[in-house]
């Protein structure tokens, strides 16, 4: 049994998913909120549109399984390399070697910049004036395709 980074633990014969306690996951649990799934698939359509309840439902699984699919790769390099933490290099690297190599350079340079975001909050809130160096983490990326 293969343990996740949010405490849930999944048998590779990809047996049911359970809590630690030894409860089974609830769909709740499973799939993104529905709330949040409907306001951002609001927004690609006009105001007074509509979405059946099946679309929402339909979009909040695949959604769902999606992270759970990108997570899990992610979540296999770190158990690979023996950390605990999965990053967002992890994340990016998941998503090259799962065939989303399309998706790599937005989402480093999203990463770089929210990393900037935060170390300058961090900065604000600490009353620091010495400058922050950065090496712009995850330019120097590595990482290996899937070869199924």
């Amino acid at each position: 049994m293969q343990d996740d980074i949010d405490g849930i633990h999944s048998d590779d014969s990809g047996g049911e998913h359970l809590l630690k306690q030894g409860e089974p996951l609830r769909e709740q649990d499973r799939f993104l909120p529905i709330a949040n799934i409907t306001k951002i698939m609001k927004k690609g359509i006009p105001a007074n549109g509509k979405i059946a309840k099946d679309a929402r439902e339909c979009i909040q699984e695949c959604v769902s399984e999606f992270i759970s699919f990108i997570t899990s790769e992610a979540s296999d390099r770190c158990h690979m390399e023996k950390r605990k933490t999965i990053n967002g290099e992890d994340i990016l690297c998941a998503m090259y070697a799962l065939g989303f190599e399309n998706y790599i350079d937005p989402l480093k340079l999203y990463l770089n910049k929210y990393r900037e975001s935060v170390a300058a909050e961090r900065t604000v809130s600490e009353e620091s004036k010495e400058p922050q160096t950065s090496s712009e983490p995850g330019n120097d990326l590595h990482c290996e395709r899937n070869q199924e």
